[in-house]
């Protein structure tokens, strides 16, 4: 396991490198210039070719490609020329938004997803069947950024002072921010400044409020989280439910699953452990390949529901031409697919015994 995983890392290594020229080159080819997208109507000829020199922008393209590189491999991803902060500050500020909501959004998926494919495919061709599939192929078509505006609309103002009411948006109620964990703890005095892994860590709203017991601030960040959640998921959900549906469907046929019935293996035994493990394998795949569709969700759904996380840092980065900010984005989103990659092969060996790692 530990070669099969080490061979994984090595041949993601290109897979990054190609990654960032593509990007390099797509965002260097784009009309515009950064100096007045940034700056607006101060943008002169002098103060832009200051604005140019100061950031290096007046190299040649494989200069400022090479320099790129040689920044990442020493941890650095540069100072946004937009902001004018490291781009890794901004990250360690947006980046656990993405995380939080893209993981809250695959738990919904998956935890709603697979039950309903399974019960889909046990049931065939009875009526909850065909209501689960109507249901999806609705999922899969309805669009993120109006399933979004219609669930804020109906949870945030036609069921407003109701029960079922929900906050339309923002990650926590104006006025409430749960102290970080490390300061609890007393891992670091007030007014130090800490270290940007504990920084990163207590920005994870929900993580941080478990760390210090605060049930109260909990409950409004996941009462926060749950519109964007479902929005961001349904569409994965959908794909879930029908790929676990078909894949146990086919299963359900083989000889093996009719001889433990013939068995007098109980029911729930067959269709869960025999037929069900089985059956994962593409439900696992197709889960890995909505972690994309998830990343990709999360950048209209952080505008509308009012959260400044990755995706949406990453289109006013793109539209403001911060080449730094954009390429330090991109080289986190490639690493997370490459990671989540290597969690689905890994995941193979474990459900299927026949696949050899080593």
């Amino acid at each position: 396991m530990a070669r099969f995983i080490f061979r994984r890392i090595l041949s993601s290594i290109p897979v990054l490198i190609g990654i960032l020229i593509v990007t390099f080159a797509l965002i260097h080819a784009l009309p515009g210039d950064p100096c007045i997208a940034v700056l607006g109507e101060r943008a002169t000829e002098e103060i832009c070719e200051a604005y140019m020199k100061h950031n290096g922008l007046d190299k040649p393209l494989p200069v400022q490609f090479g320099i790129y590189i040689t920044n990442i491999l020493q941890g650095d991803l540069g100072d946004s020329l937009r902001f004018h902060r490291p781009v890794v500050e901004i990250l360690i500020e947006r980046l656990p938004v993405t995380i939080e909501l893209g993981l809250a959004a695959l738990m919904f998926a998956i935890l709603v997803g697979i039950p309903l494919g399974i019960i889909s495919a046990y049931r065939h061709k009875s009526k909850f069947d065909l209501g689960t599939m109507i249901i999806a192929n609705i999922g899969v078509s309805m669009p993120v950024f109006w399933l979004g505006l219609m669930l804020s609309y109906l949870f945030g103002v036609l069921l407003m002072d109701t029960p079922l009411t929900l906050p339309p948006s923002g990650r926590l109620t104006p006025g409430t921010y749960p102290e970080p964990f490390y300061l609890v703890w007393g891992w670091v005095i007030e007014g130090e400044k800490p270290a940007g892994i504990l920084v990163f860590i207590s920005r994870l709203n929900i993580l941080n409020c478990i760390l210090t017991f605060n049930g109260g601030v909990l409950v409004d960040a996941i009462r926060h989280l749950i519109l964007p959640a479902i929005t961001v998921g349904t569409i994965p959900l959908a794909i879930i439910a029908r790929m676990t549906r078909s894949s146990l469907l086919e299963v359900l046929g083989e000889d093996y699953v009719r001889t433990a019935r013939a068995k007098g293996v109980r029911e729930f035994v067959v269709v869960i452990k025999h037929a069900g493990k089985n059956s994962l394998l593409p439900v696992v795949t197709v889960i890995g390949l909505n972690f994309g569709l998830i990343i990709s969700g999360a950048v209209l759904t952080e505008t509308i529901f009012g959260l400044t996380g990755v995706g949406r840092t990453l289109v006013d980065s793109i539209t403001s031409r911060d080449y730094t900010l954009v390429q330090g984005f991109t080289v986190i989103i490639a690493i997370g697919f490459v990671l989540i990659n290597m969690i689905v092969d890994i995941l193979y060996g474990i459900l299927d015994p026949r696949i050899r790692l080593s």
